[in-house]
């Protein structure tokens, strides 16, 4: 069967690299109202303030996931929370949490991002489809299923330090989502799976050369939010959220196939930290 010149297979299995999923990961991005948290007298605002920042800390420790808090820099919000939950429903629960806390009353939220953390395996996908297929086994038969999903249980319990990372306690922090291009003259989904694999072991090449300098998180959102991956960057100079992704515009990947949207650039703030910023102390 065919749809838009596109044809749909068995075969147009061994096309989609696999992936594997860790935890599921939650952007709120909010403006405070801070006329209406000036207007409280200093008593109140300090008791605001305070119960901010010890929810903010127990959540930084949560077995099931932590949280952290970022001051936004620029028109985009004032105050960014990231959330790492093991599902869905603990994402809405911190979601909830943090509605109900006193700051509720002092915040507008701006925006939110809603992804999970996801590794592409397309190293792995060509070799290991070539191997079920030289052993004669059917694309999406019972039995080529159960070798790949035999393959990606290896793969998960291999990487699951990257698959259920610690929110890095690095003082600067870069978000931004991103799609592959699929216009008219690029399309990213219509290129063989070995260009692809080409493309983005080369595209890793980079991020490898700023280890140690940057910290990036990717966590996949197609069919949970508007755009197709999310992207963290976290690092001690800001500058090198700069080098990193002026370079990689460079890289066929990013200049032929990718589409970036807006950038929220923060910075970490403790919970003492939050309770000098909303009381006005400093």
């Amino acid at each position: 069967m065919t749809h838009d010149n596109i044809t749909t297979n068995e075969d147009s299995l061994t096309t989609v690299p696999q992936t594997i999923e860790g935890w599921c990961i939650l952007h709120q991005m909010f403006r405070i109202k801070w006329r209406e948290l000036r207007v409280l007298d200093d008593d109140e605002r300090r008791a605001v303030a305070e119960n901010t920042a010890e929810a903010i800390a127990a959540m930084e420790h949560r077995a099931d996931g932590p949280s952290a808090a970022f001051s936004l820099i620029g028109h985009k919000g004032d105050l960014m929370l990231i959330h790492f939950r093991k599902t869905f429903e603990d994402l809405n629960a911190a979601e909830l949490e943090v509605s109900k806390l006193r700051l509720g009353d002092f915040i507008k939220s701006k925006s939110s991002y809603l992804s999970i953390v996801e590794l592409g395996l397309y190293e792995f996908s060509v070799r290991l489809y070539a191997e079920i297929a030289a052993a004669g086994i059917k694309s999406g038969s019972p039995e080529w299923k159960a070798r790949v999903d035999a393959e990606l249980t290896k793969q998960r319990a291999k990487l699951a330090e990257r698959l259920w990372p610690k929110i890095p306690a690095n003082p600067y922090v870069c978000f931004y989502p991103m799609d592959k291009k699929r216009g008219e003259a690029k399309n990213w989904y219509q290129l063989p799976i070995d260009d692809r694999r080409r493309l983005m072991h080369d595209h890793g090449l980079i991020g490898r050369r700023f280890a140690g300098s940057v910290t990036q998180i990717i966590s996949g959102s197609t069919g949970l939010d508007d755009w197709e991956w999310g992207v963290d960057l976290f690092a001690d100079d800001p500058r090198m959220f700069k080098k990193l992704i002026y370079e990689m515009r460079f890289d066929e990947a990013s200049a032929a196939y990718a589409l970036f949207g807006p950038f929220y650039n923060g910075i970490r703030r403790s919970p003492e930290r939050l309770i000098e910023i909303l009381s006005g102390t400093k």
